[in-house]
């Protein structure tokens, strides 16, 4: 479990994350979201400490992150951010291989090579691996660095709008394989994302912030609600069920 406990952040003057506290459950897709500048990318980087917090506790399994060692949290939890510039020319397979660095420090083992395969063919890049990044589609692209955070075998995976400039062919084939993760090998995800639809098909829970504040959080069918919504998002969002789930029509 992920215990984040009064965690605020400022910059500036502005109080980026204010007071939050909530705890992420294992073995679940959890889903941040929330308008532009609620809070939620700060709070995902605080997490994996690649943002220090100012005030606040965060505990991953009951262990302080900030008396963990570096090469020990990133064994346990992984992150992706929303820019991902590397200015190195790589192929997918020596990309994915990078997320072996905590356990190999550089010198990959049979056994890294091992997870690094299972990687690639997890996320269907295999007719693509010695490819360079730059020929690649923007698509492909994320699945290569998804497959290089799947590679690292963490229990915590954290994704910074991992839908950003993607078609919704490689969208919903990233959601599948994110909800597999979860099904198929435990795995615990934590999502920042700005489509609601994708995040009331695919989570099991949600937190809905606004201006650095949680407004309302728990399993996904109490958040994808209209009443809840219109707190988020300020308009009206009507709701219809389907077979996948509620569905947010907000177009009108």
């Amino acid at each position: 479990m992920v215990n984040v406990k009064s965690v605020s952040k400022i910059f500036g003057k502005t109080k980026v994350v204010d007071d939050v506290t909530v705890r992420i459950q294992k073995g679940k897709i959890t889903s941040f979201i929330g308008p532009n500048g609620a809070g939620k990318s700060t709070l995902l980087s605080m997490i994996t400490r690649l943002i220090t917090k100012d005030e606040g506790e965060i505990y991953i399994d009951d262990k302080d992150i900030t008396k963990t060692k570096s090469n020990e949290l990133a064994k346990k939890i992984s992150i992706l951010k929303q820019s991902n510039n590397i200015n190195l020319r790589l192929t997918v397979r020596e990309l994915v291989s990078f997320g072996r660095f905590p356990y190999s420090q550089g010198r990959l083992t049979r056994e890294d090579w091992r997870f690094v395969d299972e990687a690639i063919e997890y996320m269907a890049l295999g007719d693509i691996q010695d490819k360079f990044l730059d020929q690649l589609s923007g698509g492909q692209r994320q699945r290569a660095y998804i497959a290089m955070v799947i590679a690292q075998d963490t229990e915590y995976i954290l994704l910074d709008e991992p839908l950003n400039n993607l078609d919704m062919q490689h969208s919903v084939q990233i959601m599948k394989t994110l909800r597999r993760l979860v099904d198929e090998l435990g795995k615990t995800v934590v999502i920042v994302i700005h489509d609601i639809n994708f995040a009331s098909v695919y989570s099991d829970y949600i937190v809905a912030l606004k201006d650095g504040k949680i407004i309302k959080e728990g399993p996904k069918d109490e958040i994808i609600n209209s009443d809840v919504l219109k707190d988020v998002y300020g308009m009206d969002i009507q709701i219809e069920n389907f077979n996948c789930g509620r569905i947010c029509l907000y177009f009108s």
